[in-house]
């Protein structure tokens, strides 16, 4: 996204320098990656009037006396079909540099020179191309009389003397409102300590909707549609270079025509998209003759429509469309579609102004490769709020040639605005601050929260563009915000010590161990494909699928690690590598696990292992096995494998007649052997590959309770005496043994034709 200061600065007191303020934003509001200083790129350009026009023979050009408000008139050969006597435009005086290409390794510097050999020309009279407005290269610009005067620098005319601001954008993906100038500048007044006090001015049209219908088949998609009916009454003014034109190439984007011009300053200013359809066109696909029936849905699997660029997309069941009658006409949030685009024949519009779910318009952005400035603002989730407002704010700017005819909103669920009651003692203290209530409070007004005090502690109404304010800590965060974390000063938390992260040493001496035996760490994506489970045997139904996922190729959360490491070794057996091994320590979840006490499904720690040895047949098997083993043994820990019974999503992968669990006393700690034929073909590998996977929670309880001791008493048991009053009189043993211990029973286990039981106990301290 692309902020011009200049423009910034109509809506905001700054009183700081432009480099203080590039500071301050990217302190306090949002990453600035650059900015492009435009201050120069306009000099020695000037407003000039056609004096004389006169054609040269058998030739497309025209001889120019042009007045540039100096006493002689200046000479200059023209070759746009649109110069005539009397015309103002924009002349780049010889020794100039044409705007286009200020940036390129060799700029374009005019000089003066003869046409056909005899005719002199000073300088050039520019096209919008060459100043850098867009990519019309149809004629010269033409500037409105009522602002022209002669030798008037075009910068001071149009505001160039600027700088842009080049903001990255997913460092704002949660704050919609700052994707329009109105909603950027507020904060920027509020970094700065000034009231920001601006709405949106537009005419409202009291006009009765007689034929104009809308339908939402699910207002989750769609909370919000509004639509105006604009029907043309006379003819928009004549084309001139506008103030407009400039904002729009600022924003990097291109002048069009009228209608789509005044769509896209207003989602520039406001964050607002809007979209224009031909109403007849509209009506026609529909197969109504008269009334335009709008119906919002998503779209069916495989359906086709063709979009304004020419490109057919084949549509899914998460893109929603905009449908005249329940043709779809448009790819909601993301392109129009070209059966209704606006012409130089359109008559009357269809103005469209809605709000739709962000989530599904992701997927249609990874799905479609569409990166349009519309789509760009409805993935960050624009509020519905100012729906209508900005539609008639549209309507304001195509009055001379259109006038409004109906309007339709429906909006069914109006969305609530938050109120968070706070103290400033309980915003002080998460900030480490002592800020007073009346700097609090002016600071959160000065950016559209209404603040009130009651029976102590502060009431906060959030504005409607705040979407991202629930809980006191959003508060906590503006402030904290907008004053400037660099203001706060830095002090120690006053507790002890926080506890050893055992997990975290664990891994790290995994890391040692393995890098010893010659194996490599790899990371990998904890989201994975529906696809890539399936190919290792797993069913999407145990995994959490991600609402919003960033990719269609990462919809799951993986529940085991080894699946993620087949795929690498797909790439390094194709190399190829003849002898590798890969392991690979993450979390994972399960559904069959559940949720915790605080509602969040469990996770689990899990390390995966994979081993390629072309050595004959088994070989990798009893290298996998090699490997776990010595693994353990680091940590004291001694396992013993039994052929694979247990089907849990780690055991899938591998093929029963080759594998093993992999026990310590009466626990499965994980599983160890080759992969099924299957897996092995559904990820191309070779024949050569084993692993395992391993419960490290598992590992981390074992390793901390061999620390003591970890035993296993073995008892005979005869007929009389029961295995509870067995595992009661092992337990006051080893408590007189231990006294303080935590002993924690592990399990019982009597392996099949013997007579005796194994009782397991931990005991750490």
């Amino acid at each position: 996204m692309r902020i011009s200061l200049n423009w910034l600065k109509k809506y905001v007191k700054v009183s700081v320098s432009d480099e203080e303020l590039v500071r301050l934003i990217g302190a306090r509001l949002v990453e600035v990656e650059g900015v492009i200083d435009e201050t120069e790129k306009y000099n020695n350009i000037y407003i000039v009037q056609v004096v004389k026009a006169e054609k040269i023979p058998d030739t497309h050009l025209t001889l120019c006396q042009i007045d540039c408000g100096e006493k002689d008139l200046v000479q200059v050969v023209c070759g746009a079909p649109n110069v005539r006597e009397g015309m103002f435009s924009v002349w780049i005086k010889p020794g100039a540099i044409v705007p286009a290409s200020v940036h390129e390794d060799a700029p374009f510097v005019i000089g003066k020179r003869k046409m056909l050999g005899k005719y002199e020309s000073n300088g050039m009279l520019a096209g919008a191309d060459e100043l850098d407005f867009g990519d019309d290269h149809s004629g010269i610009v033409e500037i409105d009389p009522e602002i022209a005067r002669p030798g008037e620098p075009v910068a001071n005319v149009f505001d160039l003397k600027d700088k842009i601001l080049e903001i990255e954008n997913k460092s704002l993906t949660h704050r919609p409102d700052c994707f329009g100038l109105i909603g950027f500048a507020r904060e920027v007044a509020g970094i700065l300590n000034e009231h920001f006090d601006y709405n949106l001015e537009f005419l409202k049209h009291n006009v009765e909707n007689k034929n104009l219908k809308i339908e939402i088949l699910d207002h989750k998609i769609c909370p919000r549609y509004t639509a105006m009916v604009l029907e043309k009454h006379g003819e928009m003014k004549k084309k001139y270079l506008t103030w407009q034109d400039t904002i729009l190439a600022k924003s990097g984007m291109r002048p069009v025509d009228a209608i789509v011009d005044a769509t896209n300053y207003l989602m520039l200013l406001t964050g607002q998209p809007l979209h224009a359809f031909d109403y007849d066109k509209f009506v026609k696909v529909g197969g109504d003759d008269k009334n335009p029936r709008i119906k919002v849905r998503l779209a069916r699997n495989d359906e086709k429509m063709t979009l304004l660029d020419g490109k057919e997309v084949s549509l899914n069941e998460n893109d929603i469309v905009i449908c005249s009658g329940d043709t779809p006409v448009a790819l909601a949030g993301a392109m129009g579609g070209e059966s209704t685009m606006i012409d130089e024949n359109t008559r009357n519009v269809i103005l469209e102004s809605a709000t739709f779910s962000l989530y599904n318009l992701r997927k249609t952005q990874m799905a479609h490769g569409i990166f349009s400035e519309a789509i760009t603002r409805f993935t960050k989730g624009q509020p519905p709020y100012q729906t209508l407002a900005v539609a008639e704010a549209c309507a304001g700017m195509l009055r001379d040639g259109f006038k409004v005819a109906e309007i339709a909103d429906e909006y069914p669920n109006p969305e609530k605005q938050a109120v968070v009651k706070i103290t400033t003692d309980e915003i002080n203290g998460l900030l480490g601050t002592n800020y007073p209530e009346s700097l609090i409070t002016k600071a959160l007004s000065n950016v559209g929260f209404d603040v009130k005090r009651k029976k102590g502690e502060l009431e906060v109404l959030a504005p409607e563009w705040r979407t991202d304010i629930h809980i006191k800590e959003d508060i906590i965060e503006e402030i904290g915000r907008l004053f400037g974390y660099d203001n706060i000063t830095p002090t120690l938390p006053k507790h002890e010590t926080a506890e050893e992260n055992k997990m975290f040493k664990l891994k790290s001496e995994v890391r040692e161990a393995m890098k010893s035996f010659g194996a490599n760490e790899v990371l990998t994506y904890s989201f994975v494909s529906g696809k890539l489970l399936n190919k290792a045997g797993l069913e999407t139904k145990n995994s959490y699928k991600i609402v919003n996922s960033i990719s269609p190729e990462l919809q799951f959360v993986r529940q085991s690690i080894v699946p993620s490491l087949l795929e690498k070794a797909y790439v390094n057996q194709k190399i190829p590598f003849d002898k590798f091994a890969l392991y690979e320590m993450n979390k994972v979840y399960q559904k069959d696990w559940g949720e915790n006490d605080e509602n969040v499904p469990v996770e689990k720690v899990q390390m995966g292992f994979v081993i390629a040895e072309r050595k004959g047949v088994g070989t990798a098997y009893y290298k996998a096995k090699y490997y776990v083993e010595k693994l353990l043994e680091e940590f004291n820990i001694s396992a013993k494998f039994s052929p694979l019974k247990i089907k849990t999503p780690v055991s899938l992968p591998f093929e029963n007649k080759r594998s093993a669990e992999i026990y310590v006393g009466a626990r499965c700690i994980g599983v160890v052997g080759e992969f099924k034929n299957s897996v092995r073909r559904n990820f191309k590998l070779e024949e050569y590959l084993a692993g395992f996977e391993l419960d490290m929670d598992a590992v981390l309880e074992l390793r901390e309770a061999k620390k003591i001791g970890d035993f296993e008493i073995h008892e005979k048991i005869d007929e009389t005496i029961t295995t509870k009053e067995t595992y009661e009189k092992t337990l006051k043993k080893l408590e007189a043994k231990y006294p303080g211990a935590k002993i924690t029973p592990v399990g019982i286990y009597q392996p099949e034709g013997v007579e005796t039981k194994n009782i397991t106990f931990h005991i750490e301290k």
